[in-house]
């Protein structure tokens, strides 16, 4: 495992932003942190790569303990911080030599030029920082966690404040890095997680509230039955509303209804239409979106 996190609590005074946190991420998964803003998420980072310790509990990255081999972790971990800190004063080829310089990287010249064609930086490379678009300065910060080739790349909020072309640009980048490496990014905008992860950690005041692959989130996530039909006339609303176990229906228009039931009840819908000699043009299965499940599982 690239990443094993164990019963993981920090604590501020006697305020917990981590409760007894587990998890593992495997060599090139994809993992997307989601929580809403203090939920932990970044402090989870941090104690991945070594900017904080925990108060309790395990955490090893590539197998070594982040305690006891912090500088061995920082060597096989890429880090882009939330802030994204650069000295603005610098040029961009400068700001990535000076980078691998710290690594002791070999063949510097030829590194910096790799990171920039990586990263889209090429017409950008010759620029102070200071210059940067929000953009083209999260895409240095990720060629600064990228150069010294690390196995482990941890994002932190890699794509807040960029707008909706910077996204994709972004969104595309870290999909591909993540052909080749594991990639754990936290974010609260569930379709970046949709987007970019093949798994997603929900997390909410410090307690993990889900951790599995968004197709099976969607399909397991059993709190309502939602399904979608479509007839050539109008239904009788309060016959719809009557079938014992629906808890809501909404008319969407053009004979279109979404109902939702605490149990699968298509055959008695579909014995309603008939018994008004109804058409059935449409019927299937709504899956919840991840946004309904995060609501849902952060909402308290």
């Amino acid at each position: 495992m690239s990443i094993i996190v164990k019963n993981i609590t920090k604590l501020y005074d006697t305020q917990k932003a981590l409760d007894n946190v587990s998890f593992k991420v495997g060599q090139g998964e994809v993992v997307g942190l989601l929580g809403p803003n203090g939920a932990g998420k970044s402090t989870m980072m941090k104690i991945i790569t070594c900017y904080k310790r925990q108060t309790s509990g395990y955490a090893s990255v590539c197998g070594m303990d982040v305690n006891d081999n912090p500088l061995a972790v920082k060597q096989v971990v890429g880090y882009l911080p939330e802030n994204n800190p650069l000295y603005l004063d610098m040029h961009v080829k400068e700001s990535l030599a000076f980078v691998a310089g710290v690594y002791q990287m070999k063949n510097i010249k030829k590194r910096v030029e790799e990171m920039i064609e990586l990263t889209g930086l090429g017409k950008e490379q010759h620029k102070r920082i200071a210059a940067l678009s929000k953009g083209y300065r999260q895409r240095l910060g990720l060629a600064h966690a990228l150069i010294h080739d690390p196995k482990v790349l941890i994002l932190d909020e890699p794509t807040s404040g960029l707008d909706p072309n910077q996204l994709i640009d972004i969104r595309n980048l870290i999909k591909d890095i993540g052909k080749t490496k594991t990639v754990l990014f936290s974010t609260h905008i569930m379709q970046e997680a949709e987007a970019i992860c093949s798994r997603v950690i929900i997390i909410d005041k410090g307690i993990i509230k889900a951790d599995d692959s968004i197709e099976n989130l969607q399909k397991n996530f059993t709190s309502q039955f939602v399904l979608q039909i479509e007839v050539d006339k109008p239904i009788s609303m309060p016959k719809l509303k009557a079938l014992k176990g629906i808890t809501a229906v909404e008319e969407k228009g053009n004979n279109v209804y979404i109902i939702e039931s605490k149990s699968n009840i298509t055959k008695e819908i579909q014995q309603l239409i008939a018994d008004q000699g109804l058409v059935l043009l449409d019927l299937h299965r709504k899956e919840h979106t991840m946004e309904s499940i995060f609501h849902e599982l952060t909402k308290n």
